[in-house]
This record gives C-alpha cells, structure tokens and sequence, in this order.
C-alpha cells in the first residue's frame, strides 16, 4: 500500500497537475489528495466520457493531465478514447479502478468489467500496467507511461486494485451557489438563417485571439471551407465532446473560448452543462445551432423541439443565456455573449442543410491538435 503523497508527488514533478474523473470507493485517497491540494486542479465530471473530453481540452491548452474513473465508467469513455483521442493523439494518463477482479468479491454489476477491463482496454489500444502498490514501483509505472505518452501522443492507463493507497481526509471547498440567470429571448420567428451564413457572421465579429471548437459533423467541415484557421480546432467523431473540451480548454486559457454544437451533440451529453455552470470559465460562450436534425446522417428528427436549451443552461449556473432565430438576433447576442457575464449560452434556430458541394479538413486531426494546442500555449497564456 502506498499514500495518496507517495504518487502524485513524482507524478506532479513530471508535470501531471490537471485532473478529471468521477469517484469510485478504490480512487477515494487519490481523489481526496488531489482536491484538498492547492497545487492540483481537479474538474469532477458528470460521466468518464466528459471527464476525457475535459482533459482533453485542457491537455489543448498546454497541460498534463490525469483521467481517474472505475472500470464501469470504461464504457462511457470509449467513445472519446477512441474517436478523439486516437485520431487526434491526445494524450492522458488514465488510473482505472479493478472492481469485479477475478477472486475478489464485489457487487455483481462489476463481474463482467472485472473479467475483461485489461482485454477492452486492449481492444481499444490503450497501454495499460499495475498501478503501483508499494513505492518502489511508482518511478517504473510513471516511467512506462511517460515513454508510451511520449512515442505515441496517446492515453496510457494504471490498473488499480482495491487497497493500493491508504486513507485520505478530504479538505473540500463549499458548493459553489447557484447564480441568478438572466434570459434574452431574441427571436422574431422569421425565416432561419443557414448554419453557413451564421459560420460567416460568427468569424466576422471574433477577434483574432479567439479559439473556437467547432462539433462533429458539417458544423466543422462548414467552418474549415469558409476560413481555415490556426485557433479553429474541428472535431472529428465524439459526438456530444465539444462543450467539454470547450471546458477544459477554457479553465487554462485567457484566450476567448467559443464552443459551436449542434442540438443533437448538445442533448448526447446534457449533463455537461451542469459542470460548465458550475466551474463558471470568465471566457466560454457556448453557442447551440439547433435545426431539429442530425443533418450529417440523413436529416433524421432530434427531439431538440421540446427542449429550451437556453432555459436549461440558466437553470445549470450559466449567468446568461440568449434565444434567437435570426442573423441579427445572433449577432447580437453574440457581442453580447463576448462582452458579458459568462459562461454565456446561445441557442439559435437555424435551417436544416449545409453548403454545396461541401469538403472535409485537408489536414489530420493530429495536425489540427498540435497547431490549436501551439495558438493556445504561445500567446498569453497564463500556464
């Protein structure tokens, strides 16, 4: 057994200072460590998907970062594993409790995962060893990890069987409060605007400092065809990803943040929402292009139309929200959105359809990462 000291100070001098997860009963000490030390940022997600899609972002922004999560949440996590961090070589060093291990008795909802947690993490080509149980063992386990981070650009993972690190006390700030919310319907009910024409507008007003995520799909390709440029980070697969990287990106930056989703992405992972509203980034507008469909797939219906997303993101903690469905209603929301309290949600109706003939990114993902990640860290980041 080791303390929660014992490795995440050799994993701090190595730069390892980020952290996302959701708890597990095994991961107590570290997750209580790394919350009570001022030293360490930790961002509690809603699933272990948004937690590597949150590390992700901040990994954008020029940090090293730990994913911590049970072997159950393994499930919500190979999505973005696979889908955002393989194409664009995204690294992370991940701890992933053994519930369920073979001999040792647990909960029955453990015992599939508990046989198979190594094998799906070789499916999926995540490097996996022992997550250390005695001291001698850290400095060989962080080094395997750093050496295949380092060759490959991808997520390594610890393995952590029940008793590895002993008892921990949990200094936790409060809550933060909830803040009143304040909603600006723009809409007129007009004819609705093309995501193109919104694209265009939106690049209009941002300044040149601003980074922008753009989600999966034609919103991505959209933007790269209008103007391709270095702060422009497309998303490719990992639906419902976007505000998540938006968030970890925003939480490491003082560039302005702009997450572009769409509505189907946006409900995929709702609960993202309520983590943005509570960690508050000064500099996150997240703006939702809704046209009812899954436009990349066939125009097949979402269920967008009974949702207010704008009314959803006041009642997470986001201070301001705005409702429009015109041009100049976005516009000026979106001004408004620059200037004002954020994080700051903008819901747009659009129209269904996107431009013709429509290409794709000519560059890779990875190439997209390293250039996004070298505008954030080589101008005026605080980190």
């Amino acid at each position: 057994m080791i303390t929660a000291a014992d490795f995440l100070e050799p994993a701090r001098e190595l730069g390892y200072d980020f952290y996302s997860g959701v708890p597990c009963s095994f991961l107590t000490p570290l997750i209580n460590r790394v919350i009570s030390d001022p030293r360490l940022n930790y961002v509690g997600a809603a699933s272990e998907g948004e937690a590597m899609a949150i590390a992700s972002g901040a990994w954008l922004a020029g940090r090293k970062t730990v994913v911590m999560c049970q072997n159950s949440g393994l499930g919500n996590m190979v999505n973005p594993l696979t889908s955002l961090n393989w194409p664009f070589r995204i690294p992370s060093l991940l701890i992933v409790t053994w519930r369920g291990k073979p001999g040792l008795k647990d909960e029955p909802q453990h015992e599939l995962m508990g046989r198979v947690t190594g094998q799906l993490l070789d499916t999926i080509q995540v490097r996996h060893t022992t997550f250390p149980r005695s001291p001698g063992e850290i400095p060989g386990a962080l080094e395997t990890a750093e050496q295949h981070i380092s060759e490959t650009g991808l997520p390594f993972a610890l393995i952590m069987e029940k008793g590895s690190v002993g008892d921990e006390p949990l200094d936790q700030p409060k809550p933060t409060t909830p803040l009143a919310s304040l909603l600006k319907d723009r809409s007129k009910g007009g004819p609705r605007p093309a995501r193109a024409t919104v694209l265009q507008k939106l690049l209009d007003i941002v300044s040149e400092d601003t980074a922008i995520i753009a989600t999966t799909g034609k919103t991505g390709r959209e933007l790269f065809t209008l103007d391709d440029r270095c702060q422009q980070l497309y998303q490719v697969g990992s639906m419902g990803c976007a505000s998540a990287m938006g968030l970890g990106v925003a939480l490491n930056t003082s560039h302005p943040v702009i997450v572009i989703d769409g509505d189907g992405a946006a409900l995929m992972k709702m609960g993202t929402l309520a983590t943005i509203g509570a960690y508050r980034p000064e500099n996150l507008v997240h703006l939702v292009l809704d046209n009812g469909v899954h436009d990349s797939t066939g125009g097949q219906a979402t269920v967008s139309p009974s949702v207010s997303f704008s009314a959803a993101a006041g009642a997470c903690g986001y201070p301001k929200s705005h409702s429009c469905d015109s041009i100049d209603g976005f516009a000026a929301a979106l001004k408004d959105g620059l200037a004002g309290a954020k994080p700051c949600l903008i819901h747009l109706l659009i129209a269904p359809g996107s431009l013709t003939p429509l290409g794709r990114p000519t560059i890779t993902p990875s190439q997209v990462a390293r250039r996004f990640r070298e505008f954030l860290t080589s101008q005026n980041s605080p980190y």
